[in-house]
């Protein structure tokens, strides 16, 4: 009953009531703008590294010396490791693309219709029929490379390769047009603008590589655990080949991903600090004000532990229900992100969450309830911990002193 008294101030003491509310609303922010970013920075993480890991290979063959021979036999012995799921001989290379006058580059992938069908992030995106189109002098290309060459399906397009045939003039590249059987759309920009694929044998023919590949693309049951495999696969492959897993390809910018999460977390927790402070010097100002108010408790008979606790609950009571609302505002801003997105870019006209530089064409929340549970304990324990010296100094009070000049 005192605790809830004092923090309903008179109106003289109005300023000690909008420090209180100030405290509030920032622990409120600080445990919402927690919440928000470290659910986005989840999701796009996710995002990330399911659509990369889905595209990409979990582990990669390649040749010692370049080019892999006897890629069928290879790929036979990788699929029978235990924890594979699919194998697939694949031509890598780089092209230029060029398209009624519009050119780009582009990386071109050699990879058999069966495989191509097996890669659920492309062909679930695909349009009826494409697979059916995919065959001699045929290429199936991103949405946005589709958008830069503004081009559709059934148009052609035409490939430069920079290392083509040998003349008596020197090196002439190799040029060749293809038409275009279908478009694909993973979501990533960073693959739907510069991938194009091809079949196999006609990326061999195009690259002069023979009857050799590139690379196998691995394909295993638990991405996390294909450091397991390396060993393994390795034994499979053979002294002709070396395997690469994705953590050997995209650790580095995972590992600056999980860094900036951490940074952006620690960064945050300063606002919930200074609100913290703020219920210190709040709580420190009441104590000062009600400071007679004490001393006569005190010669009532209430014991210091009894002030002691009003204080405290008094400032537990801002946490607490700064705390709260700043949950229920971060988890009601996350399930609705991208509409808010989608708003506040209509409304300020500008591309928030560009897809061309943050990778991803929506922006995600994924709230990990640990990190949440985590967040809000920060929250309450460093509000705790603010009310404990006012609570201290309020209980330590002499009735004496304080009595001395009233």
């Amino acid at each position: 009953m005192l605790a809830w008294r004092y923090l309903r101030a008179k109106r003289a003491e109005s300023f000690i009531s909008v420090i209180t509310v100030i405290s509030l609303v920032g622990i409120a922010i600080g445990v919402a703008a927690l919440i928000i970013v470290t659910a986005v920075m989840n999701g796009f993480r996710h995002d990330l590294m399911s659509r990369i890991l889905g595209f990409n290979g979990h582990a990669t063959v390649v040749g010692i010396e370049g080019g892999l021979e006897n890629y069928d036999a290879v790929a036979a012995r990788v699929r029978r490791v235990p924890g594979v799921v699919s194998v697939a001989p694949m031509v890598e290379n780089f092209v230029g693309v060029t398209s009624y006058g519009i050119t780009t580059g582009a990386q071109v992938r050699g990879i058999r219709r069966s495989d191509l069908d097996a890669l659920a992030m492309v062909s679930k995106t695909l349009t009826t029929g494409t697979l059916d189109r995919f065959g001699e002098d045929s290429v199936v290309i991103g949405v946005r490379l589709a958008e830069q060459l503004r081009v559709v399906p059934g148009m052609t397009v035409t490939l430069l390769a920079p290392h083509g045939d040998v003349t008596p003039f020197g090196m002439t590249p190799r040029v060749k047009t293809y038409t275009i059987a279908g478009l694909f759309n993973v979501g990533m920009s960073q693959f739907d603008q510069s991938v194009l694929f091809m079949p196999l044998d006609q990326a061999q023919l195009f690259f002069g590589m023979g009857d050799t590949v590139t690379s196998l693309e691995v394909m295993v049951a638990d991405p996390d655990k294909v450091d397991e495999l390396a060993v393994p696969l390795m034994q499979a492959v053979g002294p002709t080949a070396r395997v690469l897993t994705w953590r050997d390809t995209q650790s580095t910018f995972f590992a600056a991903v999980q860094v900036e999460h951490v940074v952006m977390f620690l960064i945050l927790t300063l606002i919930i600090i200074v609100a913290a402070l703020n219920i210190v010097s709040g709580l420190y100002m009441l104590v000062k004000d009600k400071s007679a108010d004490i001393a006569i408790l005190r010669t009532m008979g209430a014991s210091r532990g009894a002030v002691m606790r009003v204080f405290l609950i008094a400032g537990l009571s801002i946490g607490v229900v700064g705390t709260f609302a700043g949950f229920i505002i971060g988890v009601v801003f996350c399930a609705n992100i991208e509409s808010i997105r989608l708003f506040l870019s209509s409304m300020t006209g500008v591309a928030l969450f560009d897809p061309t530089i943050y990778f991803l064409s929506h922006m995600p929340a994924d709230m990990d309830p640990w990190e949440v549970t985590l967040i809000v304990s920060v929250a309450l324990l460093l509000s705790f911990l603010a009310t404990l010296y006012p609570s201290w100094r309020a209980a330590r009070l002499d009735p004496v002193e304080a009595l001395r000049y009233e």
